[in-house]
């Protein structure tokens, strides 16, 4: 039986096959530290480092690709900058749509009574209005938190509309673009990001296991984790400048030259492409189940911005037991929370969750063809 793969918000896949020849071809090549020494292979393997920092920082169009910290995935990042940025007595304003990798260090923070928070909700297709974030704004708040692109229905937030505001009240902007880069064009110079958290597994292609964070220059974040880096080790603190201030250890160097090769696939084809053919193939799909009795889609009534991810339910089923089903045909789809139980709450799907469909580039019509005729046989059942 084929297998065909529709979970790619959770990690695209399969990889280009660039990708895995980079990471083999790394371990033969670039096998030190890098920044770690002065022999041969540790300045090459800086340098490949450095080239995969400078591909990332223009993609962002960062001004400082010295900015960009590489990390173990957007989660990392989202926590080094939560707790890294975040002062006793900060007042937070995050959104109804934010995953579990936001939420928790919040929840945490808040319950040991170091910050106090404030959530902008999100109607029941998954948006936020700028309005409402800017009636929470508070004197001592310090950060708005958004998540640019839902992972459970993929509406897509107004993200400069939200920069702007933050912006004129000074008030620096973390953002998840966790299943917005390599969809959505992104430029945090010019929305005056402070904080952008990027993985490097998803719509960018890369492997698993690696990430970044871009800071904004002038920002100050306490390291989350302290040890050694490539300089000033004599020191009991560690480095100022970056990307060692929040570079501790040895870095996945491997990850790293698999991200660059991914990179330079998402590069050859183009975001835009790339978000064109998926959602060229999600629109159909969600036409046809719109079509079906008992189909429930989590979709916004008129067309808004979004990326290719497409929430459902059916009635009699409980989602679990459609994926269940759809898995008996080889059809690889996610079900329950996706690990974003607010996203659910404002979607009014929380009861069981939903199932989630997400498509990639290595996707074709007959795939989701199938997912459409496997549905409808489901439906069928019932009736």
């Amino acid at each position: 039986m084929r297998m065909i793969f529709l979970d790619n918000a959770a990690g695209t896949w399969p990889k280009p096959p660039e990708v895995g020849r980079a990471m083999a071809e790394a371990l033969e090549c670039y096998g030190a530290n890098p920044g770690r020494g002065s022999y041969e292979m540790t300045c090459r393997t800086a340098e490949m480092v450095d080239r995969v920092r400078q591909r990332l920082a223009a993609l962002i169009n960062a001004p400082d690709h010295r900015r960009v910290v590489f990390t173990a995935g957007a989660t990392m990042s989202l926590n080094m900058a939560l707790y890294g940025f975040l002062q006793a007595g900060d007042h937070v304003i995050y959104s109804g749509m934010e995953h579990n990798a936001v939420f928790r260090p919040l929840h945490a923070l808040a319950c040991g009574g170091r910050i106090s928070l404030s959530r902008a909700p999100a109607d029941q297709a998954g948006y936020l209005c700028p309005e409402s974030v800017a009636r929470l704004i508070k004197p001592h708040t310090a950060l708005i938190v958004l998540c640019h692109a839902s992972n459970v229905c993929g509406s897509v937030q107004p993200l400069a509309e939200i920069a702007g505001l933050a912006k004129s009240r000074g008030i620096p902007l973390l953002v998840d673009a966790a299943q917005s880069v390599g969809l959505l064009p992104l430029d945090v110079a010019a929305l005056d990001i402070a904080l952008l958290a990027l993985p490097g597994h998803k719509a960018l292609y890369g492997p698993s296991g690696i990430g970044a964070l871009y800071v904004r220059e002038g920002l100050r974040l306490t390291p989350l984790i302290s040890g050694g880096t490539g300089g000033q080790s004599e020191r009991k603190t560690q480095p100022s400048h970056y990307p060692e201030h929040l570079e501790a250890g040895s870095l996945n160097t491997v990850g790293i030259a698999g991200w660059g090769a991914a990179l330079d696939f998402v590069e050859k084809i183009g975001v835009d492409h790339l978000y064109r053919y998926s959602m060229g193939l999600l629109d159909p799909l969600a036409e046809k189940l719109r079509a079906l009795p008992g189909v429930i889609l989590y979709l916004p009534e008129q067309p808004r911005p979004r990326v290719p991810v497409l929430a459902f339910n059916l009635r009699g089923y409980t989602a679990a037991e459609t994926a269940a089903f759809l898995s008996q045909s080889g059809i690889c789809l996610r079900s329950g929370y996706h690990c974003a139980p607010l996203a659910h709450r404002s979607l009014d799907s929380f009861e069981e969750g939903s199932v989630r469909v997400s498509p990639g580039w290595y996707n074709t019509k007959a795939h989701l063809d199938a997912l459409a005729d496997a549905v409808e046989a489901l439906v069928s059942r019932r009736v």
